[in-house]
């Protein structure tokens, strides 16, 4: 019974590390409940793993995440928008967190598959030290991840995924994506050319030293962020 109670025990304390995005925050403001403009994922708090996701279109807004049947929210170039976890939870996993975008065609953001072109917006990484200490990373015991829209991005309709990346068992070929995709529509006068241009799949590979990282060995002494470079306008 000690045994099967211990055990328990450690199940409550691994989920409770768990979280998702799915509350929308504009200039401060919470907009809507839960993931009234996020697209549902079916595996709820639970995070997808490297060898599950990396290759899979399951990259771009979690699984089971369809275009169908979510709201789409509209905002201004210049707008801060922050991506609140469920629940009132906080981000316990060391980790890099980023923001990416996809404009969707003509037909509009509702039947997006986010098959087109994605560009990073936002990425946070470690604040000061060691990356193998958990609180030095800028997203440790945070609540959101928050980034200001470029003024000068071409309006319309937009995916805007928000992606946290837990390492604690990185070394083991297990890092833990979680992630969401919002719909939003972007009012502004444009200008702005937003590149590099990638595919999801196709941002990360397993091999990548941001996506692989040890944390446990002591040998890594920086972090190098996976992905593309951000744009901002």
């Amino acid at each position: 019974m000690k045994t099967h109670s211990l055990l328990a025990l450690l199940a409550a304390s691994v989920a409770e590390g768990h979280y998702i995005f799915n509350r929308l925050i504009v200039n401060g403001k919470s907009i809507g409940g839960e993931y009234a403009y996020f697209r549902k994922n079916s595996n709820t708090y639970m995070p997808s793993f490297t060898d599950e996701v990396v290759n899979s279109p399951d990259m771009r807004c979690n699984k089971g995440a369809k275009p169908g049947n979510t709201a789409t929210y509209t905002v201004a170039a210049g707008d801060k928008i922050g991506f609140k976890l469920f629940n009132n939870e906080f981000i316990e996993h060391p980790g890099p967190g980023f923001i990416y975008m996809s404009k969707a065609p003509a037909s509009g953001v509702a039947s997006y598959d986010g098959s087109g072109d994605w560009f990073k917006v936002y990425e946070t990484g470690v604040c000061s030290g060691s990356p193998n200490t958990d609180s030095n990373w800028c997203s440790w015991q945070k609540d959101r991840l928050e980034f200001t829209i470029p003024k000068t991005i071409p309006p319309g309709e937009y995916l805007v995924r928000v992606e946290h990346i837990g390492l604690h068992q990185a070394n083991q070929g297990k890092a833990q994506f979680y992630m969401e995709c919002a719909q939003l529509k972007i009012e502004g006068p444009g200008g702005g050319v937003p590149e590099p241009l990638v595919q999801i799949p196709g941002i990360y590979k397993a091999t990548d030293p941001g996506i692989k990282f040890d944390k446990w060995s002591g040998k890594e002494k920086t972090y190098v962020m996976p992905g593309p470079k951000v744009w901002t306008g």
